[in-house]
């Protein structure tokens, strides 16, 4: 930059030095060339020789640019209307996200008056058409993208979602296995393709489709664990089916080797261990998940796999050792009072069901005011009604506990009524 600096004053000072020599030397030039003369002061020669000079050389340039102006006007009117055009685009899926279909359906005219042929324009478009319900016209759009190989995935994305919302299960897997080869690494596809080849029964493809997104790092090893010991205890469901016990007890292993605190798993194996004469490996399977999280399906599988002339006091004492693992947690009181009550020890039952019981304000009968699980309040009024003959008290334990099954029935009737929040990415590029 210095020396650009020091050439173009060097350049002045050369014009100034000649312009100066020239005014203080006058003198006239006269030029008689083929019956023309021509008589001028030298200055005057010098200044036209220079014009010459400078037409010489720039000339051309100057001629390319009168030449290209019309292109660049034209480019950069095409320019601003792209950043226009795209600043609507944006504009557009801002109101998308928030909601605003109104607003949605005048930036898409805009973007698509402005941008003809970009393939987000399009992208706009479906998304206004699904905002205000038109799926028909958005189903179009998406088609149209899904034909332009520069933004088939964003087509595809969009008609599997479509796809989705409209039940269409089958349909979706389509889409999905197609959006899998057009990105192999994205990780929403792999996630939603192994949702869909799961809810389909597709096992083994599952696996497969499970082992890929692994290995690109779409679903990390602690999200994998569960999802391949879900995929294994259904293999050893199928291999139970056709009476393979051994290919069962195989997937069962991997089940609990992916997850060990998985209960059904661990149900599972205990109960081929017993049919095949492992009794205390069955109990020790049962004891290793206990440990992890005590369940009710774990108590019971306790239960049914006791060794062959176990009666009711060796029970007892079997959950008093099952206890013994986890002693803070309220299955274990309660899977040791229901075994108390088979013995009719009704002292350790109550024992143990009042440590079951979460400490609560109780009414004026004594039973707890606050939540009590129904199995708890079913144990209860066994007691109550074993130990006293108490009809009454039991008959309200049974009570509370159909009013509990009723309370948890609701819970779960308005989780599945109340729709799903539609997702900020859905049909939008990734």
């Amino acid at each position: 930059m210095t020396w650009r600096v020091f050439w173009f004053l060097i350049k002045i000072g050369i014009v100034g030095a000649l312009a100066v020599y020239f005014a203080l030397e006058p003198g006239r030039v006269t030029i008689d060339w083929q019956g023309w003369a021509v008589d001028m002061p030298v200055g005057i020669f010098g200044l036209a020789l220079l014009v010459l000079v400078l037409l010489f050389v720039y000339g051309e340039r100057i001629r390319q640019s009168l030449f290209r102006f019309p292109g660049r006007w034209r480019a950069q009117r095409k320019a601003i209307r792209e950043m226009k055009g795209y600043r609507a685009l944006t504009l557009g899926m801002v109101a998308v996200a928030a909601g605003d279909a109104e607003e949605s359906r005048r930036q898409s005219r805009r973007a698509r008056d402005l941008l003809t042929e970009a393939p987000l324009t399009m992208l706009l478009q479906a998304q206004t058409a699904r905002l205000t319900g038109d799926d028909a016209a958005a189903t179009r759009y998406f088609e149209t993208l899904r034909s332009d190989p520069e933004a088939a995935f964003l087509g595809v994305r969009g008609l599997m979602v479509q796809a989705l919302r409209a039940g269409d299960k089958a349909r979706a897997l389509e889409l999905a296995e197609e959006a899998r080869k057009l990105r192999p690494s994205a990780k929403w596809v792999l996630i939603e393709l192994l949702d869909l080849q799961m809810e389909a029964g597709l096992w083994s493809r599952a696996q497969d489709t499970l082992i890929g997104a692994q290995k690109s790092g779409a679903i990390s090893a602690g999200d994998a664990a569960p999802i391949r010991a879900r995929l294994a205890k259904q293999q050893a469901r199928t291999a139970l089916e056709s009476q393979d016990r051994d290919g069962a007890m195989k997937a069962v292993k991997q089940a609990l080797k992916a997850a060990p605190d998985d209960a059904e798993a661990a149900v599972l194996s205990a109960k081929l261990q017993r049919e095949a004469g492992q009794t205390r490996k069955a109990e020790k399977t049962i004891e290793a998940a206990w440990k992890t999280q005590p369940t009710h399906a774990l108590a019971k599988a306790y239960r049914d796999i006791a060794p062959d002339g176990v009666d009711v006091l060796l029970q007892v004492k079997r959950f008093e050792q099952l206890l013994s693992l986890a002693p803070d947690h309220p299955e274990g009181h309660m899977a040791l009072a229901e075994a108390a009550l088979d013995a009719e020890l009704w002292g350790e039952a109550r024992s143990h069901l009042a440590k079951a019981t979460p400490v609560l304000e109780s009414d004026e009968d004594g039973v707890p005011a606050g939540p009590v699980p129904p199995r708890l309040c079913a144990l209860w009024a066994r007691l109550e009604e074993a130990e006293h003959g108490d009809i009454a008290a039991a008959h309200r334990w049974l009570m509370r506990a159909a009013e509990a099954e009723a309370a948890a029935e609701d819970a779960r009737a308005l989780v599945e009524t109340v729709p799903p929040l539609p997702r900020a990415d859905d049909g939008l590029p990734v």
